[in-house]
Order: structure tokens, then sequence, then C-alpha cells
């Protein structure tokens, strides 16, 4: 069975259909405190599947806490967790004296919660494996790569592919690689949350159809300067695609100001960009675990 929330409803019932298996809505109860009461079906099988992704992450958190040890006490032997999107990646050591490593803490915690992980394009920057951050019995790490690609090659022609920053190097050179595109990787300095300085790698892109890819997208800052410095070299056009679209609130619409013709994401995390499901993706990496 799949257990999913309202807020992952659609995607959760995308993948139940592509499994033949079936979801149920786990109801949320918010009292004039704040505190949730979370209610489950009382009849679970033995092994139950959660569905959901972790953006505003604080809140699911704690949710995931309650349900799965609800799931336990109502008999469920194994406990899956399918988050397109996982959270508190990007801290991966303490940068500072007495800052809390949180990609550790928070893969233990969900490590203890759940047997079994099941993740697309995690922010693994200093480690090779998701297992490292998340020490379940078994932590799957997909990529949407190829459907991104894909995608690209049914909606644009011959684009020069860039990743905004050293950390989408590895993003945008496997979406390129499999059409065998041009692409490139700009330097990014960033002094603050919302100011940063990009700079461009040595690519011709006069009159060429730029896209720029991307693991995450949250304020959008450092596309809408990337966009920028794209159009200072006479880009005919710039297009975005992002795995994972956390955009914070006016943040598309300053993209779409900046001259960004199309903004495509995937559905790990919904958002009116959303262009490429994810269910056949994952349905595989489900199955596996069986």
């Amino acid at each position: 069975m799949i257990l999913c929330f309202d807020d992952y409803e659609a995607q959760a019932r995308r993948l139940a259909q592509a499994l033949d298996m079936p979801c149920q809505v786990i109801q949320r109860h918010r009292f004039p405190d704040d505190e949730n009461k979370l209610t489950l079906p009382t009849e679970l099988p033995a092994h139950v599947i959660f569905y959901r992704s972790l953006d505003h992450p604080n809140e699911k958190l704690l949710e995931l806490l309650l349900a799965a040890k609800t799931a336990r006490n109502l008999g469920a032997e194994t406990l899956s967790l399918v988050a397109p999107y996982l959270c508190y990646m990007r801290q991966d050591i303490a940068f500072n004296p007495g800052e809390a490593v949180s990609q550790t803490i928070i893969g233990q915690y969900l490590a203890e919660l759940f047997d079994n992980l099941i993740t697309v394009d995690p922010h693994l920057h200093r480690i090779d494996h998701l297992e490292q951050a998340v020490p379940a019995t078994k932590a799957i790490s997909l990529t949407a790569t190829n459907m991104m690609a894909d995608f690209l090659q049914d909606h644009v022609v011959d684009p020069v592919l860039i990743g905004p920053d050293s950390e989408s190097a590895q993003w945008v050179s496997a979406v390129a690689k499999s059409n065998r595109w041009e692409y490139s990787v700009c330097e990014k300095i960033r002094r603050g949350d919302e100011d940063v300085q990009i700079v461009m790698p040595n690519v011709d892109i006069h009159k060429r159809t730029v896209v720029i890819v991307d693991d995450v997208a949250s304020s959008g800052q450092t596309l809408k300067t990337a966009i920028a410095e794209c159009f200072s070299r006479n880009a005919a056009q710039v297009s975005l695609l992002v795995t994972h679209a956390l955009f914070g609130q006016h943040a598309k619409q300053a993209l779409l100001e900046a001259g960004a013709r199309n903004i495509w994401s995937t559905d790990s995390v919904s958002h009116d960009s959303n262009v490429i499901p994810l269910y056949n993706l994952l349905k595989q990496a489900v199955l596996e675990l069986a």
C-alpha cells in the first residue's frame, strides 16, 4: 500500500496506478495550538510505502515521525519512503564552528524511521553514495537526467546547455551526453543567500538557444543572474530545466521577467512548471523493494 498526504496526492496516485497498488491518504487535523493529529488506515499490509517529497521539510519531517511510528504500531513490518526531493542534503560539513551537519543528522533520522529510501537526484556534493548520508537497509538514488534529455529532445533544437555553478556539472553533463549537445559550466561566487555573481565559461552562445540545467531552484537568484549573463552574450533565447522546483514566492515571475522563455521541471515538487512526471522512473525502484 502507498500512503500519502493530501499535498502530494496527485503524484502518489499516479505511482499507485502504475504499480496497480492501493493508495490511501493520511488524514491530518490541525489543532488551534498548531499541533497536528494524523489518522492512518487501521488495516495495513506488511510493507507500507510512504510517498512524500520533502520540500518545506520541517513540519513534514515531524509528520513522518508520527506516521511511521503509528504504522509500526498498526502492524506494518517494512516501511519505505519515496521522497523524490530529499531535504537537508546541502549542509554536508560544518563550514563554521558550531554548525549542525544536517545531512548526517536528517539522514540518520530517516534511516531510523524507514527501512528503505528512494529519492531522485539528491544534492550530494562531497559524498559519492546516498547510503553514506542515509544509512537505511536500501538507499536508492535515481536520476531524472535521461527523462530531462528526452524532454529537451522533443522541445528544443540544437541547444547549448549551461550549468549555473560547479555543483550543477553532474546534471548538465548527464543531460547533454545522451544527445551529444554542447555544454559548459559557470563559476558562481556567492556573497549571501540572494547575492551571487556568475562567471560565464568561454562558450559561444551568440544567437544560440540556451537551456540552463540544474538540480534545484529555490530563490532563483543564481538562475536569474545566469540568464542575464547569457543575454549579455547575445543568446537568442534562454530556458530553464530543473529537477526540483523549490521556487520561493515570486521567484518564477522574476525569472520570466529576466527573460526566461520557458521554465520546466519534474513533478518531484508540485509546481506549475512541472512537465516531466516521475512515476515511471520510480516504479521500477519500488518493485525492486518487494
